[in-house]
């Protein structure tokens, strides 16, 4: 029995990025396997969902959705911890975490399938790593997987009329991210926590890209360094105080995720608890309408519960936090 892990992924894929930077970071000895014609059997022999990242176990194991994948693996891997000591610090990062994974998903979306050049790059991009085709073939199924994938960007609510909200978060974002950054290696200080992992992956893919490539560029040395440290992340010493980050993570908590993420992913659950099929929901002030999402508001489930888990003894912080912030009517 082997003793590696086997991660099916692509380089295009955030969640699979993600999971690849984890496992480095925690030196846990594993084979990059990119998913293509020529292992699809051994890929469905796993997966109970066509979808990457899949996590082959030295045990024949199949392990899929990045955020599980990372808290069984830190369940057997628990040093050097993703999760910081403080109480506050640590429900912030999950918070975070599923900010990136959700959220922050949407502008890397919504770039690399609304520009041509973007449209163009990835497409080709896919069909030679995904479907090994080269020449005719290539120029054939990477306008296949450009049609299919543009026909796809109202998944993640991308359409003319939120283009401003989606354009205007990530703008938001790079420049409250460059100001925390400052000095600092990685979000909570000397190592990565859960919320590196799950914003970095969705910025590294947005790099890659010509437009927020571009964009990133230009307004964002500071978060590009970053992501380029998250590739092969490190252990350079201590996460920081509480104290010492909320200055500059406060804003992103309040212009982010209470403006953005939480009122979205409760219109989200609602309208599934209606048995609603789309939502509409006022987002800085403008309407943001899309398809209900249904694994999201299973993962909103788990990070509530996650805060009903907060001992009485470390709620009162958290709960100042979230109060401050605007986030603390979204958990109660």
């Amino acid at each position: 029995m082997s003793e590696q892990y086997r991660i099916f992924g692509s380089e295009l894929s955030p969640y699979s990025v993600k999971v690849r930077s984890y496992f480095r970071y925690k030196n846990i000895p594993h084979q990059w396997i990119l998913r293509n014609p020529s292992n699809m059997e051994e890929f469905q022999k796993y997966a109970k969902l066509p979808l990457i990242p899949l996590v082959v176990t030295p045990d024949g194991q199949g392990i899929q959705d990045s955020t599980p994948i990372m808290e069984k693996m830190e369940a057997l891997h628990p040093e050097p911890s993703i999760h910081p000591g403080e109480p506050t610090a640590a429900f912030v990062s999950a918070l975070l975490e599923e900010y990136g994974d959700e959220w922050v998903n949407k502008p890397m979306f919504h770039y690399r399938w609304s520009y041509e050049a973007d449209q163009i790059s990835t497409a080709e991009r896919i069909a030679a790593t995904a479907f090994g085709a080269t020449g005719e073939a290539l120029v054939k199924a990477a306008a296949q997987v450009r049609e299919r994938m543009v026909g796809r960007l109202h998944v993640v609510g991308s359409s003319p009329e939120t283009k401003p909200v989606i354009e205007a978060s990530l703008a938001g974002l790079l420049a409250l991210l460059e100001r925390h950054l400052d000095g600092r290696d990685y979000l909570f200080g000397g190592r990565p926590a859960f919320a590196d992992f799950g914003l970095f992956a969705q910025l590294y893919e947005m790099s890659t890209d010509p437009t927020p490539g571009a964009i990133m560029m230009e307004r964002a040395p500071r978060t590009l360094a970053w992501c380029g440290r998250m590739l092969e992340p490190s252990d350079g010493g201590p996460f920081e105080a509480w104290a010492g980050l909320q200055d500059s993570l406060m804003p992103i908590l309040s212009q982010q995720v209470a403006a953005l993420f939480l009122p979205w992913s409760m219109a989200n659950a609602k309208a599934l608890m209606a048995g609603e099929e789309s939502f509409s929901v006022e987002l800085a002030g403008q309407a943001f309408s899309q398809d209900t999402v249904k694994y999201h508001a299973r993962s909103l489930q788990v990070l509530r519960q996650r805060y009903q888990d907060l001992g009485e003894d470390t709620r009162s912080g958290v709960d100042a936090v979230l109060a401050d912030s605007g986030c603390l009517p979204y958990f109660t």
